[in-house]
């Protein structure tokens, strides 16, 4: 069976391979059908090639072992670079939006009606990807790849504005030829609000944000059904990479020995450990209490 970064790699490279011959497609359709919301597409596609990269590259970080310097390992790291890829959708949704206002200033020709057909596919491949990249996002906890999958959903709706602004130019005639480029800037408001979706719960992640309690409440499912755990107090929960770290309070009977406590809370780590495979380090604290 794979492992989560065996599939959130393998995702990640489809990114890569798919936005990058997209942005291709994209680039010369829109230069040869006077489209310029297809060349922004074709622009928002190519940021998208080197967000995928760094989304890459923090996946293979994040599984660095811990050292000396690290002793919660490399986990955040896809965090972080999650914030570049936010980055880079405000950048590419900047320079749509620019260019869109002076293209709406300069008279051009009506795009051309195959440009239509070459977006239809766009948006149909790009709905497709994001669905993959999402759920593989869901199944491996990574962060970063699901800012990369909202990348493919941005673009997706960038490429449905601009069919709708083509669509407009061509079928309403003259005075509608700037109809695309209004579709492009419309398009960067909505990559701007994906951006902060992305951005949201990764803020949360780097600052240790309580949003855990499902989580929480299995750990404490778990841990109550081992011999000698009486019941559970404290349980905090932090996403490091695509793991959790725990810290859990254990309410032990008093009069046991150190010894015997320590082996409960072994216990209780090991059986953690076991059904929740997405968590990848335990310190449990014994709390004695009267029975």
């Amino acid at each position: 069976m794979q492992s989560n970064i065996q599939k959130a790699i393998q995702a990640t490279y489809l990114s890569i391979i798919g936005n990058f011959v997209l942005a291709v497609a994209k680039g010369i359709t829109g230069v040869l059908g006077n489209s310029y919301a297809l060349v922004a597409d074709a622009i928002e596609s190519m940021t998208d090639v080197f967000s995928s990269a760094l989304v890459l590259f923090g996946l293979k970080y994040s599984t660095r072992p811990a050292d000396s310097n690290h002793p919660y390992g490399h986990g955040r790291a896809e965090t972080l670079v999650t914030f570049l890829v936010v980055g880079f959708l405000l950048i590419s949704a900047t320079i749509i939006a620019y260019e869109s206002v002076i293209n709406i200033q300069t008279p051009h020709e009506v795009p051309e009606k195959f440009t239509l057909i070459v977006l239809a596919v766009i948006i149909v491949i790009k709905e497709s990807f994001y669905q993959v990249v999402s759920r593989k996002g869901k199944e491996t906890n990574s962060s970063s790849l699901k800012a990369d999958a909202w990348h493919h959903r941005s673009d997706a709706l960038t490429s449905l504005m601009a069919f709708i602004g083509i669509s407009i130019a061509i079928y309403m005639g003259p005075g509608y030829e700037t109809a695309d480029d209004w579709a492009a800037l419309i398009a960067s408001f909505f990559i701007v609000y994906n951006a902060y979706l992305i951005f949201r719960p990764a803020l949360g992640e780097i600052l240790d944000e309580h949003v855990y309690d499902d989580l929480v409440e299995e750990i404490r499912v778990i841990a109550e059904k081992v011999d000698g755990v009486q019941g559970t107090e404290k349980c905090f929960v932090r996403k490091t990479g695509m793991t959790y770290w725990v810290d859990l309070h254990l309410l032990v009977n008093g009069n046991l020995s150190v010894t015997e406590g320590h082996e409960i809370s072994h216990a209780a780590k090991d059986a953690l450990m076991e059904q929740l495979p997405e968590l990848a380090n335990i310190l449990i604290h014994i709390e004695p209490i009267e029975l």
